[in-house]
């Protein structure tokens, strides 16, 4: 038993400085602000995660490339190293990853919005929303993409300051309104009729999504129609999953599935929709609403208060399937209420600027680095 110990102990040794060379060796040697992304989160299709992870590194990448040199998932010591997602691996070998630098963690949840999104075992969910924390609280610093956050992140032990609030963007080049004659043709490609009054959504098949709420509508309001974007992102142990699958089996012949749609195409969805319509019961702050405010359409969401410090008046809000029924049907029927949801959705895809979120970026990292 002995001997193993010490050969395991030889092993683990021997790993840890094959490690440590690999990370020096590739330590870059710049005049420039070294900062590795390390993230996990395209591995999963469909997740608002990965969309936020692509713009955020393409946005420093291409705005700020005169003063950052940007890695994706490197073995080197950096300046900075921020991680995107949260896994073992990088909690393991986050010291020496950053013995030269400082750590920064995006905070994308929380165990409060992994609740109602999974089902696994009591026990499994405590270790892992322990583990959640923990891996917070090693950072140097945080960033979430809505202020509501940092309370809930003080409510779990780490102080105030050490968190900083920066938005999500989304990039106008990628999604923008399109011509009429092609959103009629886009409706024929996914087949929706081209004279419909259509609410999209975009998001995980989740009972946390609201899906359920928008299935009911749908029911109730065969005089509109409704296409969802998405899919289980996380297989049989989603929330809801077996109710779900029946309704993938046999919708309403208003509701279209359109399940998982490659992110290079999602303009197509919110420009084939007269309002983004999103039931979410729980939110950071959804991609798809961004992605849908460049498209210059309607947003109307469920009335929460983590929106309040994010979207201002940018959007239309109810809390029920009432509300939710007479609100679509006003944006249908009142032209000038429509056009005065549209400049609302203009006036927050205007706030999200990209010259607004790159200042914010720039002024974070440049703190950073001048604490190491």
């Amino acid at each position: 038993m002995g001997k193993k110990i010490i050969a395991a102990a030889a092993i683990l040794a021997a790993a840890c400085a094959g490690a440590y060379l690999i990370y020096r060796r590739n330590t870059k040697k710049s005049d420039k602000i070294t900062v590795n992304m390390k993230s996990q989160a395209t591995s999963v299709p469909g997740q608002g995660v990965g969309s936020a992870y692509m713009e955020q590194v393409r946005l420093i990448k291409e705005e700020l490339s005169d003063k950052y040199e940007v890695s994706e998932n490197a073995h080197m010591m950096a300046d900075i190293t921020h991680y995107h997602t949260i896994n073992p691996t990088y909690f393991l070998l986050r010291p020496l990853a950053t013995a030269r630098g400082k750590s920064v963690g995006y905070v994308h949840l929380l165990p409060e919005t992994v609740e109602t999104s999974i089902n696994i075992p009591r026990f499994a969910k405590k270790i892992f929303y322990w583990y959640m924390i923990k891996f917070y609280a090693g950072m140097d610093y945080l960033v979430t993409v809505n202020p509501y956050f940092i309370g809930r992140l003080e409510h779990y032990g780490i102080p105030r300051e050490k968190t900083t609030y920066i938005p999500n963007y989304v990039s106008s080049d990628k999604f923008h309104p399109l011509p009429y004659e092609k959103k009629m043709e886009l409706r024929d490609k996914y087949g929706i009729p081209r004279d419909a009054f259509v609410a999209v959504c975009a998001g995980q098949l989740q009972v946390r999504k609201g899906f359920f709420d928008f299935l009911e509508i749908a029911k109730q309001r065969p005089d509109m129609y409704f296409a969802w974007a998405g899919d289980f992102s996380f297989g049989a142990i989603t929330d809801g999953y077996k109710d779900i699958q029946k309704v993938k089996d046999n919708p309403p012949p208003n509701l279209k599935l359109l399940g998982m749609i490659p992110r290079d195409d999602m303009n197509e969805i919110y420009n084939i929709g007269d309002v983004m319509f999103l039931p979410s019961f729980e939110e950071l702050f959804p991609m798809t609403i961004l992605e849908a405010m460049c498209a210059h359409i309607p947003i109307l969401l469920r009335d929460l208060e983590i929106y309040n410090d994010i979207l201002f008046d940018f959007y239309c809000r109810e809390t029920s399937v009432d509300g939710f029924i007479n609100e679509l049907v006003k944006l249908r029927d009142d032209k000038a209420y429509y056009d005065k949801a549209v400049a609302a959705s203009k006036r927050g895809n205007d706030f999200y600027s990209k010259e607004h979120v790159v200042k914010m970026w720039d002024d974070f990292y440049s703190m950073v680095y001048n604490d190491k």
